[in-house]
């Protein structure tokens, strides 16, 4: 009795009386709150780093997109350009040749490349047969001037004697027809003598009009006729030109006036020029028609040689994609733009100028939209697909 009494009060000094009996469950508190707070922390952690994994990760369906590339183009200023190519040409070429009867060439004052005045003698013909001719005939005009003049002093001395009755009205009017007649034949020979003198002048070659020797195909002694080939051609003032061969949708983008700069075959050198005449014509075989540039003269520009052209069809400010965005097909021109969703979407465009820098899209884009860049042939409209940005080369 007196043990079990003993052992309920030792327990209650235990209880009671123990140091840390009013600590314990205090701690314990504090454990199991530290216990819950680690547990919620590596809740927050796990839920965390499974989020970021992912996000950061992407699904098997997203792996599998096709990845492309697409530009933001904007909008630009251009300048068109066409480039064509074409001959030289005198823009008037003047063939020169023989315009009286001919005979021997004398001289030639006159070479490929020489510079020529109106009425310039160019060839000189032998004349000194013609020259004979001319002289006979001058004589034959003092002749008939002596027989009309003294013609005229008979008819004065028989007016004066008529009054006096020594010569009569009959003989008067005889008189008067021998000095019509005599009058009549001077003229004649003044005109024979001015004929032959018109064709000694035509013997030699002259220049029709100011200009440049282009070709010249005749030399000293050489015999020329009525009715032989040209023996030289010269070009009108000097003036050339381009012929240049452009194709039919070209041709509509330009019109006279049109700058155009023209570059020969092994130059480096550029002339200036402007367009001055389209053909109306379109050659039906190859599709092309003719733009004539008018060239002012320079050395460094030959007749029948070929040239480059660049010709400034305008300018317009539009967006600019390069030619690898823009596709074809029976309904026209597109592109390939990608949605909010990055779907593709086909968008019909209108091409304009074309330039270094690209081809002007003149309808169907604002320029904001994300444009596929390249590869658009593999592409279906709707199609998902995952978008890069690249960058624009001004």
């Amino acid at each position: 009795m007196n043990y079990e009494t003993s052992v309920t009060a030792d327990q209650q000094d235990a209880l009671r009386g123990h140091p840390d009996s009013d600590e314990s469950p205090r701690s314990r508190r504090k454990w199991i709150i530290a216990g819950i707070a680690v547990l919620l922390a590596a809740i927050g952690a796990y839920f965390f780093f499974v989020r970021s994994g992912a996000e950061a990760t992407p699904s098997a369906a997203d792996s599998q997109l096709p990845v492309v590339t697409v530009i933001a183009p904007g909008r630009a200023t251009i300048e068109g350009t066409i480039s064509a190519t074409g001959t030289i040409a005198a823009r008037r070429e003047i063939p020169v040749g023989v315009v009286g009867e001919g005979g021997r060439v004398v001289s030639v004052t006159v070479d490929q490349g020489s510079w020529v005045r109106q009425g310039q003698v160019l060839v000189a013909i032998d004349r000194s047969v013609q020259n004979q001719q001319a002289s006979g005939a001058a004589a034959q005009v003092g002749v008939a001037r002596a027989d009309a003049n003294l013609a005229q002093a008979n008819l004065d001395r028989a007016l004066k004697l008529v009054d006096r009755g020594f010569i009569s009205k009959a003989d008067v009017d005889r008189l008067t027809a021998t000095r019509d007649g005599a009058v009549a034949r001077m003229r004649v020979a003044e005109a024979s003598l001015r004929e032959l003198q018109a064709r000694n002048a035509r013997l030699n070659i002259v220049a029709p009009t100011s200009g440049l020797i282009l070709t010249r195909a005749v030399e000293p002694g050489q015999t020329v006729g009525a009715g032989s080939q040209a023996l030289l051609t010269m070009a009108l003032d000097g003036q050339l030109e381009l012929l240049a061969r452009l194709g039919e949708e070209d041709l509509a983008k330009i019109a006279v006036g049109t700058p155009v700069t023209v570059t020969p075959v092994g130059m480096d050198r550029s002339f200036a020029g402007q367009v001055w005449q389209i053909q109306p014509t379109i050659d039906p075989q190859t599709r092309q028609g003719t733009a004539r540039v008018a060239l002012a003269y320079a050395a460094g520009l030959r007749p029948g040689g070929f040239a480059s052209a660049v010709i400034n069809s305008g300018t317009v400010v539009a967006p600019v994609l390069p030619e690898s965005a823009i596709m074809s097909d029976g309904k026209g021109n597109y592109v390939y733009i990608l949605d909010a969703g990055d779907k593709v979407v086909r968008r019909d465009v209108t091409t304009g100028l074309v330039s270094e820098r690209g081809i002007a899209i003149i309808g169907g884009l604002s320029g904001q939209e994300r444009v596929v860049l390249r590869a658009g042939g593999f592409l279906n409209p709707g199609e998902k697909v995952k978008p890069k940005l690249g960058k624009i080369e001004r």
